[in-house]
């Protein structure tokens, strides 16, 4: 799996990391057993369940998940170090190193490329903020 992107993307697919199952896990806890109690007395079966009722209200936690998820991808930098070769497979991350030379450093390249790269960050940010505070202040409530 040296030189692909697959070393990348895989761990993302199990999980994210302890701290996105545990946030996730907190958050499930913390919806009510009513809520599956009706609606099983209503007829519906487990994935009815899942789909129509605790999915839609774990809209806020899911997308907190994925913002932290694309933050930590995107700026990662030992993973791609390690597992990629080829200057044109490197991610914006590791991009960043090559303004860097052994005698010197070209600053204002270097500056310009990395408001780039922030750039998606800060948007993907703005337009998740909402979600991220209703996420955070929702996962630490008890019902």
């Amino acid at each position: 799996m040296v030189d692909t992107y697959l070393p990348l993307i895989l761990p993302s697919f199990f999980g994210g990391g302890a701290f996105n199952i545990f946030l996730l896990r907190q958050f499930f806890l913390a919806i009510p057993n009513d809520l599956d109690e009706a609606a099983e007395i209503d007829g519906a079966g487990k994935l009815r369940i899942f789909f129509q009722i605790i999915l839609p209200l774990s809209k806020s936690a899911l997308i907190v998940v994925a913002l932290f998820t694309f933050l930590g991808n995107w700026n990662d930098f030992f993973g791609p170090i390690i597992y990629l070769n080829t200057k044109e497979k490197f991610t914006l991350a590791v991009g960043l190193l090559q303004f860097q030379g052994d005698y010197s450093t070209k600053w204002n390249l270097l500056m310009a490329a990395s408001t780039i790269v922030v750039a998606p960050c800060i948007l993907i940010y703005l337009i998740g903020q909402r979600y991220l505070i209703e996420g955070i202040s929702l996962t630490g409530m008890k019902a």
